[in-house]
C-alpha cells in the first residue's frame, strides 16, 4: 500500500469513527488486526483514462444486534455538523465485493431490521406524532436503490415510501426506464414523518443513519439515486445545491450514486422533468442500457 492509499484509508477510518461517535456509540469490540498483504505489482502498460468517479466514505453500520436504538434517547444540545460544503471527493475507501447473500436471506435480514425500526424512539417528537414507521420496500437484491428524504402524510398512513402524488410521478419515471417498482428498492433518509412535512434535522438524520446504512449493506445495490437535496446532503455529506450535483457519479461503498431532483419538486416545476430524464439516461447508459433508443 503506497502512502497515498494509506492516507485515504486513515481518513476513511477517522470519518467512520467520528460518525459512530455522533450516533452515540461509546464501545467497540476489539478486533485482531489482519496481516498486511504484500504489495501488488504494477503493470507497465498504462490503463486507459476514464472519467473519475467521485468517492464518499460510507457510514458503515454496526453488526445487526448493535443497531437497535437504546430505549431512552440521549439528549444533546449539539447536532452533527457537516465537515465540508462539497461531497467528500477525497475520501476514498476500497470497493467491497458484491454480496453473495441470496434473496430470501436478504429479505429476512430486512424484516428483522424493520421490526427494530418499528420500536425506535430515538427521536421523541417523531415517535410521538407518527402513525407508523415507513421502513422501505422493493427488491432486496435490487441493482438500483432509490433514497428520498422522509415520509409524507400518505406514506405515514400506508407505511410505504413514495405513494402520494410524488410517488405516482416516480412510478411513471420508473416505467419510462422500462422497469417496474418491484425491481427497485426504495427507502428514505428518515423512517418517520416529520410534523408538517418539514425537512429532517441533522440530529434526526443521524439517529436514523444506522438503519439506512444497514439497508444499503443488505440490499447491496450497484447504483443509488438520491432524490432531492435532502437525500444527497445526508448520504454524501454535501451542502451543494442538487443542480450542481447532477451529471456526476459519486461513490458510496460499492455503489455509484446519482443525484437528481425530487419528484415533489417536479410537481411544482414541470420543466425540470427533462433534467431528471437526462439523469436517468446518464445512469442507465453506465449500465449499458440506451434509454434514448427505448423511448
Amino acid at each position: 500500500m503506497n502512502q497515498d492509499a494509506k492516507t485515504r484509508s486513515q481518513r476513511a477510518v477517522r470519518q467512520l469513527l467520528e460518525s459512530w461517535q455522533r450516533s452515540g456509540v461509546t464501545y467497540l469490540r476489539q478486533m485482531e488486526p489482519l496481516p498486511e498483504l504484500p504489495a501488488e505489482t504494477t503493470s507497465p502498460v498504462e490503463a486507459p483514462q476514464e472519467k473519475p468517479v467521485q468517492t464518499v466514505a460510507p457510514t458503515t453500520p454496526l453488526p445487526r444486534q448493535s443497531i437497535v436504538p437504546p430505549p431512552q434517547p440521549t439528549e444533546t444540545s449539539e447536532e452533527p455538523t457537516l465537515e465540508s460544503e462539497q461531497a467528500r471527493k477525497e475520501m476514498s475507501v476500497p470497493r467491497t465485493t458484491k454480496s453473495k447473500m441470496n434473496k430470501g436471506d436478504r429479505q429476512a435480514e430486512l424484516d428483522i431490521l424493520a421490526t427494530q425500526v418499528s420500536k425506535c424512539t430515538r427521536c421523541p417528537e417523531l415517535a410521538e406524532t407518527r402513525t407508523q414507521t415507513v421502513f422501505g420496500v422493493g427488491n432486496p437484491r435490487a441493482k438500483i436503490m432509490f433514497i428520498g428524504e422522509a415520509p409524507g402524510a400518505d406514506e405515514d398512513k400506508q407505511g410505504e415510501p413514495f405513494v402520494g402524488r410524488a410517488g405516482k410521478l416516480l412510478d411513471k419515471i420508473i416505467e419510462a426506464c422500462q422497469m417496474k417498482r418491484s425491481d427497485i428498492y426504495i427507502a428514505n433518509i428518515l423512517r418517520c414523518r416529520p410534523p408538517g412535512n418539514r425537512n429532517p434535522t441533522d440530529l434526526e438524520a443521524s439517529n436514523c443513519r444506522g438503519y439506512l446504512d444497514a439497508q444499503i449493506e443488505i440490499v447491496d445495490p450497484d447504483y443509488i439515486v438520491c432524490w432531492g437535496s435532502v437525500a444527497a446532503k445526508n448520504l454524501l455529506h454535501s451542502d451543494l445545491p442538487i443542480g450542481k450535483m447532477r451529471g456526476d457519479f459519486y461513490e458510496y461503498g460499492r455503489a455509484k450514486v446519482v443525484c437528481t431532483y425530487h419528484p415533489s419538486y417536479l410537481l411544482r416545476n414541470p420543466s425540470a422533468k427533462k433534467n431528471v430524464w437526462e439523469d436517468m439516461i446518464y445512469l442507465f447508459a453506465d449500465m449499458g442500457i440506451n434509454l434514448k433508443a427505448q423511448g
